[in-house]
């Protein structure tokens, strides 16, 4: 079976830093090459594969400011499109926008939805419905209006995570700084159970970070260490106390979520989209509704057993268990 990748052009893939869908679509193309599949990523040309990498956009449109990103994405898949038929399936984690050359290639398509980052998007999922292969990532960020082939959960390599059953006494809140991620009253409830918080990510909204974040960043007990790449992340998630996600919207997943877990670290989320679906709730961390639930969600978070975490997110959210699924995916499609 010949499999095709599609990444975003936004990031690296993997990124260096932050892009989730950069990284979920090296998960798929690494774990499907492990499998002993004939795997081509494309993606940009500063991207790690064990595969075979394709690219026609050198660097990241995010990295790159004299680069225009829908001309980067215009030649980066219709670079794919154009060689459909080297393929046996093409696997989208590029959006909405792969879904308009479908029916006009032969080779089967899956589409990965990574969220709907706008409700005026899902005209072009609705026109393709018929003639599309529609995973969700997680139960909870289905349309009702689309038709889905199964949901396969985002996974990680495992393996690549490091367990710690002493961690420090500091809470973490690691993600985009945006005002629907929860950056503030992550703050607010480190103030208020009187814990150290580290904050890392990408500042995505800069006068939501001026107003409601900087203010607060004194490098005592509450530090900010900037957008953090994959080793940093590591050693942060991994001697975290807790991680606070107090997000604000209905996120389709949540991969720090399962990261902090696979540390042994257990998570405080409000009970927002997939967080019930990816924490067990007292088990490997607590769902909450308010900033007032998370503070004693903080003081009692020495009732989490660092293992079981670690054991439910290996046993749950693997690039293996990922891999597994997907490939039924394939499967199913090509008969």
């Amino acid at each position: 079976m010949k499999i095709a990748i599609l990444s975003p052009v936004t990031w690296r893939t993997p990124p260096l830093k932050y892009g989730p869908w950069e990284q979920v679509a090296s998960n798929i193309a690494e774990g499907l090459v492990e499998k002993g599949f004939e795997v081509t990523l494309f993606a940009t040309g500063n991207s790690v594969t064990k595969g075979k990498l394709s690219s026609i956009c050198e660097r990241p449109c995010a990295e790159d400011s004299s680069i225009d990103p829908k001309v980067a994405e215009c030649l980066h898949i219709s670079h794919l499109m154009e060689q459909a038929d080297n393929f046996d399936i093409i696997h989208n984690n590029f959006d909405f926008l792969p879904l308009t050359y479908s029916r006009l290639i032969k080779t089967p398509m899956v589409t990965t939805i990574h969220g709907f980052s706008s409700p005026k998007i899902i005209p072009v999922y609705k026109k393709y419905n018929n003639s599309s292969h529609y995973v969700s990532i997680s139960n909870s960020d289905r349309n009702p209006e689309l038709d889905y082939t199964v949901t396969v959960y985002n996974g990680i390599n495992i393996n690549e995570f490091i367990f710690n059953l002493e961690p420090e006494d500091y809470l973490l809140f690691f993600g985009r700084i945006h005002t629907e991620k929860g950056t503030y009253e992550a703050i607010e409830i480190a103030k208020k159970t009187k814990r150290k918080l580290i904050i890392s990510g990408l500042i995505q909204d800069q006068e939501y970070f001026n107003q409601k974040v900087q203010p607060y960043i004194n490098n005592d007990d509450i530090v900010y260490v900037g957008n953090s790449g994959p080793k940093d992340r590591l050693i942060l998630l991994s001697k975290a106390c807790a991680l606070l996600h107090p997000i604000g919207f209905p996120e389709p997943f949540g991969l720090s979520v399962v990261e902090a877990m696979a540390c042994g670290t257990p998570v405080i989320a409000f009970n927002l989209g997939s967080m019930p679906e990816l924490i067990l709730h007292e088990k490997t961390g607590f769902l909450v509704s308010d900033t007032d639930e998370a503070i004693e969600a903080v003081n009692n978070i020495s009732s989490i057993n660092r293992y079981q975490c670690t054991e439910w997110a290996s046993s749950m959210f693997s690039r293996q268990k990922m891999i597994e699924g997907y490939l039924k995916v394939y499967n199913r499609i090509l008969g």
